[in-house]
C-alpha cells in the first residue's frame, strides 16, 4: 500500500465496476481510516503487473557482437551485464489472466492487450510505452534481439489498426493522447540493421496512417514573424478536460492549489495543458512553462498547446525522409514525402534557428516570436540532418553551437542536462535523460568533418569555457547557472576559469584520454560518451553493483547510504549532471529503476564508443552523500525510498483523493 498522497498505478478490478463504484459510495457514508481504505482497494482491485508476465529466451545471446567494440576490461564486462538485464524486462501478455470484456464480468482492465512479445521500461512503468521503445530498441539491436524488435513494431501495428495511432502506452486510459512519433525511426533501424524488407508491406501503408493521424490532430499552420512565410507544423495538443487517470491526485492537487479559484473552462484548459506536457514525453519542463525562469515550477502556468516544439517537427521531417527512402524504387511515394519534409525543413530553420545565438529555440503561438529557453531540443534538427548554413560555412561558429556542451563537461561532473533553469521540475537541471544524451551524440555525429576537424584546445585559447558561449545562448548571466558542489554545503566558484573545476589537458575528469589529431567534434563526442557511461556506471555501483575480479562490491556501511544493503545495482531513468554516484531526482513520482532506454542508450554508446571508453573514477560514496545532501535519497533504490505513512485518519472528504483509483473503473463501464 503506498503511503497516502500517493496513487498506485490501477491496472484492474476484481469486480465490476458498478459494484466497485458501489462499494466507493458506501465507504463514504462516514469517518473510515487508513485502513479501510486499504481493505477497499484489495477488496476491489487485482494485483499490479499480473496481467503481463516475464518470459524466459531460450537463445539469449550469451556474447553478442558489439562486445568486441569495448576495449576497456571493466567496461565490456559491464555491458554484458546490462546486455544481460534485457531477460528481466521481456514480456508478453499473460491470457491467463485478462478480464472478459464488456461490464458485467468478474473483472474489468484498463489493460490494451497486445499480440506480441515487447520490453517493458521498469519500475512503475509496467506496460509497452511508445517512445521508450525507440531506445529501447536502439540496444536491442546492439543484443542481436531481433526478434524481439519484431515483435515490438508488431505491436505498435496492431494499435495504429485498431486505434489509427500509437497510444501513449499500453493502457485505455493513455487512448487520449500519443508520444513523439517515433515508429517510422524504429522500423527504419530494424530494416537497416536486419535487412528484413517483408516488414514493409504491412508496415509502410501503417506508418501512412501515423503520419496522418498527426497531420489530422496535431498540426497547424504557423505564419513566421520573420519571413511572413506560412508553415505547417506540428504541436502537442490533447483534448482532455479531467485529471489524468494514472496521475489523478497529482493534477488534482496542480490544478486545486493554494489561492487557486480556477473556473470549470479554466479546469478544463489546465487538465488539457497537463495531458499535453505528457504527451511531449518531458513532463513537466519549464520549457512549456508561460514564463521560465530558475525558480518557477508552476505547472499552472504550461502553454504546451501553444508551443511549436522544436523536437516534434524535427522527428516529423526525419519521418518523411526515412519513408522516402523505405519506398525505394517506388517514385511517387518517395517524393512526395521528401517534398514534406523540405517544406518542414523551412519551417524549421526560419520559426526555431536563432543565428545570432547559433540555437535553435521552440517557437510561441501566443508571443508569435521564438522562446528563449535553451534546452537539449536544440540538437534534434542536427540529428536529423538539417544543419543551418551558418554552422556549414564557419567552424567557429559550429564549436559555438555545441558550446555549451563543452562548458557542461568542463564545470560539471556528470553529463549534459536538458536545461539551464533549476526548477523542482524532472526535465530540468540538474537532470540529464539518457535519451536526450543519444541525440547529443548523434547530432555531433552529424556535422561534417571539415567543420569539427579543428582541436579543442585552438577553438578554447585561454577563455574560460562560459566565455566560449554565444552571448544570450543560455539567456542566463554566468552566476545563475546552477552550481556543482565540491564540499558539504560550497559550490565551485560561478564564474570565470575557476569555474571549469574539470578540466584537464585535452579532455575532462571522467571524459576519457584524448588522442593525437583529435578534432573539438570527436573530442566532445569521446567526453560525453565517457560521461554517460559514468553516470550509469557509478549510481549502479553505488547501489550494489559489482563485477567479480574487477570491481568490488561497496561495504554495508557505503551501501548504507544508497539504502542499498540487499540491492545489486540500479539502472535509474535520469542521472544528476552534478553527482555521478546519483540518480536524476524531482518530478511527480519516485526515481525509475530498470530501466529501458538507459540500458539501450549504454549499450549503443558501448557498440559506437567502445574504442575511446575509458572506467570512470566514480567519487566516494560516503563523501558525495556529504557533500550534495539531497542524493542520498534519490540514489536510493526505489523499492525502500517510499516509507510507510503515519497512521492517520480520513474524514469522508479526504476519500475524494481516492478518487483517482475510480476514474478508470468509470472508464471501463
Amino acid at each position: 500500500m503506498p503511503a497516502y498522497g500517493q496513487i498506485p498505478k490501477l491496472l484492474w478490478t476484481s469486480n465490476s465496476s458498478a459494484n466497485v463504484l458501489a462499494n466507493f459510495q458506501q465507504l463514504q457514508t462516514q469517518d473510515i481510516t487508513e485502513g479501510d481504505v486499504e481493505q477497499f482497494v484489495d477488496t476491489n482491485f487485482g494485483g499490479e503487473g499480473l496481467e503481463l508476465e516475464a518470459l524466459v529466451l531460450s537463445d539469449f545471446p550469451q556474447n553478442p557482437g558489439f562486445l568486441g567494440n569495448v576495449t576497456d576490461p571493466l567496461l565490456k564486462a559491464w555491458s554484458q551485464t546490462v546486455h544481460g538485464y534485457w531477460s528481466q524486462l521481456i514480456r508478453s501478455t499473460n491470457a491467463s489472466a485478462l478480464c472478459p470484456t464488456g461490464s458485467s464480468g468478474s473483472c474489468e482492465s484498463t489493460l490494451i492487450a497486445l499480440n506480441h512479445t515487447f520490453v517493458i521500461p521498469g519500475g512503475r512503468f509496467r506496460e509497452q510505452y511508445y517512445w521508450d521503445s525507440y531506445w529501447i530498441i536502439e540496444g536491442l539491436l546492439q543484443s542481436e534481439l531481433y526478434d524481439i524488435v519484431n515483435s515490438t513494431l508488431q505491436n505498435f501495428m496492431d494499435e495504429l489498426e485498431l486505434f489509427g495511432f500509437i497510444p501513449n502506452g499500453g493502457r485505455i486510459y493513455y487512448l487520449n493522447r500519443s508520444q513523439p512519433p517515433l515508429f517510422i525511426q524504429m522500423l527504419s533501424r530494424y530494416v537497416t540493421v536486419t535487412n528484413d524488407q517483408s516488414i514493409l508491406e504491412r508496415a509502410l501503408p501503417l506508418a501512412e496512417k501515423e503520419l496522418q493521424w498527426w497531420q489530422n490532430n496535431r498540426t497547424v499552420n504557423v505564419t513566421s514573424p520573420y519571413t511572413n512565410q506560412t508553415y505547417a507544423m506540428a504541436r502537442y495538443a490533447v483534448n482532455n478536460t479531467a485529471p489524468r487517470p494514472e496521475s489523478y491526485l497529482t493534477d488534482y492537487e496542480t490544478a486545486h492549489g493554494s489561492g487557486l479559484n480556477l473556473s470549470t473552462s479554466e479546469l478544463s484548459d489546465l487538465y488539457a495543458e497537463l495531458a499535453s506536457g505528457a504527451e511531449t514525453g518531458w513532463d513537466y519542463c519549464s520549457r512549456y512553462l508561460a514564463s521560465p525562469a530558475p525558480g518557477n515550477g508552476d505547472l499552472t502556468t504550461l502553454v504546451v498547446r501553444e508551443t511549436i516544439p522544436i523536437d516534434l517537427n524535427s522527428i516529423l521531417y526525419k519521418n518523411h525522409v526515412l519513408l522516402a527512402n523505405l519506398y525505394g524504387s517506388n517514385s511517387t511515394a518517395a517524393n512526395s514525402h521528401l517534398s514534406q519534409a523540405s517544406l518542414i525543413r523551412e519551417g524549421i530553420l526560419d520559426l526555431f534557428w536563432n543565428s545570432t545565438k547559433l540555437s535553435f529555440y521552440d517557437f510561441s503561438l501566443r508571443t508569435n516570436s521564438r522562446n528563449n529557453v535553451f534546452s537539449s531540443a536544440t540538437w534534434y534538427p542536427y540529428w536529423s540532418g538539417i544543419i543551418p548554413d551558418e554552422v556549414l560555412s564557419n567552424e567557429t561558429n559550429a564549436f559555438k553551437a555545441f558550446s555549451a556542451v563543452n562548458m557542461v563537461l568542463n564545470r560539471y561532473n556528470g553529463s549534459f542536462p536538458t536545461t539551464f533553469l533549476e526548477t523542482g521540475l524532472q526535465w530540468d537541471s540538474p537532470n540529464s535523460w539518457p535519451n536526450l544524451i543519444m541525440i547529443l551524440l548523434s547530432a555531433l555525429n552529424e556535422l561534417p568533418s571539415n567543420i569539427t576537424s579543428t582541436s579543442l584546445s585552438a577553438l578554447s585559447g585561454n577563455q574560460s569555457s562560459f566565455d566560449l558561449v554565444p552571448a544570450g545562448q543560455l539567456d542566463l548571466a554566468e552566476s545563475q547557472l546552477f552550481g556543482q558542489p565540491v564540499m558539504p554545503g560550497v559550490n565551485a566558484s560561478q564564474t570565470g576559469s575557476s569555474a571549469d573545476i574539470n578540466a584537464l589537458n585535452g579532455t575532462v575528469v571522467n571524459g576519457g584520454n584524448a588522442t593525437d589529431g583529435e578534432g573539438w567534434g570527436r573530442a566532445l563526442q569521446r567526453m560525453v560518451a565517457n560521461r554517460y557511461i559514468a553516470s550509469a556506471l557509478c549510481s549502479w555501483h553505488a547501489t550494489g553493483g559489482s563485477i567479480s575480479g574487477l570491481l568490488p562490491r561497496l561495504s554495508d556501511a557505503e551501501l548504507n547510504v544508497t539504502q542499498s544493503v540487499n540491492n545489486t545495482g540500479n539502472m535509474f531513468e535520469k542521472f544528476s549532471t552534478t553527482d555521478i554516484d546519483s540518480s536524476g531526482s524531482g518530478g511527480e513520482y519516485t526515481v525509475q529503476a530498470g530501466f529501458g532506454w538507459t540500458n539501450g542508450v549504454a549499450l549503443w554508446i558501448a557498440s559506437n564508443y567502445g574504442d575511446v571508453l575509458v572506467a570512470p573514477q566514480c567519487p566516494d560514496v560516503l563523501v558525495s552523500a556529504q557533500i550534495v545532501g539531497s542524493s542520498t535519497t534519490s540514489t536510493s533504490s526505489p523499492a525502500q525510498q517510499t516509507s510507510a505513512a503515519s497512521p492517520r485518519r480520513f474524514s469522508a472528504g479526504d476519500v475524494m483523493f481516492w478518487f483517482g483509483l475510480l476514474v478508470v473503473v468509470q472508464i471501463l463501464q
